[in-house]
């Protein structure tokens, strides 16, 4: 069996959560919110102890343009290829690293949110 990982919960994504929260306020879906908690904490997380390859490769997707691939090569520079993962569960984006000992969860997305900012993470 595989040894658990620590996961980590970085800043980014404490800010992507209250985003999230935010914008689910304003739909009028508090309700919402209280059940991406409940998933992230008894599924989500305890899934990335066990099994933290089960994204998908983020790096391995094909860029459409020269700007996006060099963000793309910068990223697998810092972090390594196989390293940075992409979860989706239900209306949510989950981007996370994978280190030997470590999980972190560099930042969550609602799907009618816009793209992922990772412009503190590229630079």
């Amino acid at each position: 069996m595989a040894q658990s990982r620590a996961v980590k919960v970085t800043a980014h994504s404490e800010r992507r959560l209250r985003s999230i929260q935010i914008f689910l306020m304003k739909a009028d879906a508090n309700a919402a919110f209280d059940d991406l908690l409940d998933h992230l904490f008894e599924n989500v997380i305890p899934n990335l102890k066990q099994f933290p390859e089960m994204g998908v490769d983020f790096l391995a997707r094909r860029c459409a343009s020269l700007e996006s691939r060099a963000r793309i090569e910068n990223l697998a520079s810092r972090f390594g290829a196989g390293q940075i993962r992409e979860y989706i569960f239900g209306d949510y984006l989950v981007l996370y690293s994978v280190t030997p000992t470590t999980v972190d969860l560099l930042s969550i997305r609602h799907h009618k949110q816009l793209s992922f900012d990772l412009k503190s993470i590229w630079l």
